[in-house]
């Protein structure tokens, strides 16, 4: 096939070919699943009103059940309400019955029905007709003729005897219609399977066309394309091979070009000499480096390097002794003639020639600036754990001191409190006169409440040393065994709440510190802020636990935390400890108040 005097190439005429036959394959089964589509949709539409129609006659006997059973009813109702309703809703039933039999037999579009023209019903339904006249006209007489106050026994004897006697004829012919619109929508859904059996056997039939006609053509075509492809292999071998060969010289280049690129980048400062320290070559940026100039270089290499005698010796003996072939490395502090500083790192090459002279390379890299930083970091890492020693020490002085406050404070609480009370039991004991029994009896009274309120200061100052609770089980219960004890040897509403369904355990320290800085909390809020309630709330939530302590004390302006004396006036040592111990174990403690509105502390330690 020619196109504007040129062959269709045979790819391009293989898929034209194929692409024609598979449209018009995919053509002829869109159009079959059409066709089926339109006739299966036309019977669809054809039997639309059959389910309504059974319905609807279905109905028609459970009306005229349902007319026989009120007007029953209304014979024996005696209150006149119930009269009146059934009176209406025979009325409304009736109404509808007349209407769904009209509808049945001659159409009806307000209830979708359509003319009936098949004889065999419109049969049975001359053969209904007499016997629902009857009926109507009898209840449409109780209706009419119905005395709400007067005796309708009459009336009912007569109409009641033509509705039970007509009723059952209604009731059988009603069952034949139903059956007979059944058996028709049998007969037509029997007739659209047929069809769809047809229209089957037509698809299938045209598969197999497909088949014979256009998918075996194509598949030979295709094998043919394929024998083509196959007897173009050797020639494809040949193309590769010359391919493979270009590929191959465009390696060994790339690689020439990389290794001389390396040398490029990694040798920017270079020099070549023999073995007796004459310099052969050395690169223009190096000569720059060390400040000399091409007519300097009638020295030996180590002379150029540095002015340093002790350098220039060292280095010549490395060169002396570097006999072998053996790559030595070499990080240099020297000093140039015009007086500067430079590090090198250097790296000695030994060259064999073919003569058994042996030459050395000299390869230099600038790393002056590396060396100074690496000094700054030094100093910059002295400095920092310096400070951090001075920041610990400080630290430690700090907790010293608060450990002496706490100290002098246990022991003013033992002085003043328990011990005053034992000096005044004491003296009341050996005031006591035995022959003045009033007296003495008083005296014992108030030796018994003294020494109440003494075992009452014991149990508080023991109970603030070491809770029990917290090695034993946990913080959970501890912080309820304080808020418990604290209430009852203060007096103060003091409340626990626990937000977590279980008891956890977490770090031992961590379990202490955050203990001790509620205790803290809750004890600031009993002495300085003269709180009635205090609630102290535990929460949980994984990695987070977290305690919030809130009060109704006299609160403070919480801007001046940060101005807060390090001593224990007004608390101002007790919260710089509870800070210390919260950043001990790297949580968080945060502080709200204003004053008049009360004081909240919560702290949150991360477990994880």
């Amino acid at each position: 096939m020619a196109n504007a005097g040129h062959e269709i190439p045979l790819d391009t005429a293989t898929f034209l070919r194929i692409r024609k036959w598979y449209l018009l394959a995919f053509a002829a089964i869109a159009l079959t699943i059409i066709i089926a589509q339109i006739l299966i949709q036309l019977h669809l539409k054809a039997q639309s009103g059959d389910s309504e129609v059974i319905n609807v006659a279905g109905r028609q006997r459970a009306f005229s059940q349902k007319l026989v059973k009120e007007v029953l009813l209304l014979n024996r109702a005696t209150d006149i309400d119930d009269k009146q309703m059934l009176l209406a809703e025979i009325d409304k039933t009736l109404t509808v019955w007349k209407t769904s039999h009209s509808g049945l037999h001659l159409g009806d579009k307000s209830f979708n029905l359509p003319y009936e023209d098949d004889e065999k019903v419109q049969e049975l339904f001359s053969k209904l007709d007499p016997h629902h006249t009857k009926m109507v006209k009898a209840l449409q007489e109780i209706l009419d003729r119905y005395d709400l106050h007067g005796d309708n026994t009459q009336l009912f004897k007569s109409n009641v005897e033509i509705l039970l006697h007509n009723e059952r004829t209604f009731l059988n012919l009603m069952d034949q219609i139903v059956n007979e619109y059944d058996y028709r929508s049998n007969e037509q859904l029997q007739k659209l399977k047929q069809k769809e059996y047809w229209l089957l056997a037509f698809s299938l039939l045209i598969l197999l066309l497909e088949i014979y006609f256009i998918f075996r053509p194509l598949s030979i075509q295709i094998k043919k394309t394929i024998g083509h492809l196959v007897g173009s292999q050797e020639e494809s071998k040949n193309q590769l091979a010359k391919i493979q060969s270009l590929y191959d010289e465009k390696e060994r280049s790339l690689k020439e070009l990389q290794e001389l690129n390396f040398v490029i980048d990694n040798a920017a400062l270079f020099a070549s000499i023999r073995k007796d320290g004459s310099v052969v070559f050395i690169s223009k940026k190096f000569l720059a480096l060390l400040g000399h100039t091409r007519s300097t270089l009638n020295k030996p290499f180590s002379e150029i390097l540095t002015i340093d005698e002790g350098q220039q010796a060292y280095l010549k003996e490395v060169l002396k002794v570097n006999r072998k072939n053996i790559i030595r490395k070499e990080e240099l502090q020297v000093r140039t003639v015009n007086g500067s500083t430079v590090w090198l790192d250097m790296s000695i090459v030994p060259m064999h020639h073919s003569s058994l002279e042996q030459d050395i390379l000299i390869l230099c890299s600038d790393i002056t600036e590396r060396k100074e930083n690496q000094l700054k970091v030094a100093e910059l890492t002295k400095q920092n754990f310096e400070e951090r020693i001075k920041q610990k020490k400080a630290q430690a002085s700090q907790i010293v001191e608060g450990q002496e406050e706490e100290r002098k404070r246990i022991a003013k609480d033992i002085h003043d409190g328990i011990g005053q009370m034992l000096t005044a039991l004491k003296f009341n004991i050996e005031s006591i006169d035995l022959e003045n029994k009033e007296k003495t009896g008083e005296k014992i009274a108030y030796l018994k409440a003294l020494a109440s309120d003494l075992i009452k200061g014991v149990r508080t100052a023991t109970f603030n040393l070491t809770p029990p609770e917290l090695s034993d089980h946990g913080i959970f219960p501890a912080l309820h065994k304080m808020t418990a004890e604290l209430s009852k040897l203060t007096g103060k509403n003091i409340l626990f709440k626990n937000k977590t369904d279980s008891n956890i355990r977490f770090d031992s320290l961590a379990e202490t510190n955050i203990y001790r800085v509620t205790q803290e909390a809750v004890n600031n809020a009993i002495k300085y802020a003269d709180a009635n309630y205090i609630l102290v709330t535990l929460n949980y939530t994984h990695p987070v636990l977290s305690v919030v302590i809130d009060d109704d004390g006299n609160g403070f302006d919480d801007s001046i935390l940060g101005q807060l004396p390090k001593n224990n006036s007004e608390g101002g040592m007790g919260l710089f400890f509870m800070k210390e111990r919260i950043d001990y174990i790297n949580g968080r403690l945060f502080i709200n108040s204003e004053p008049g509105k009360g004081t909240r502390v919560t702290i949150n330690y991360k477990t994880e």
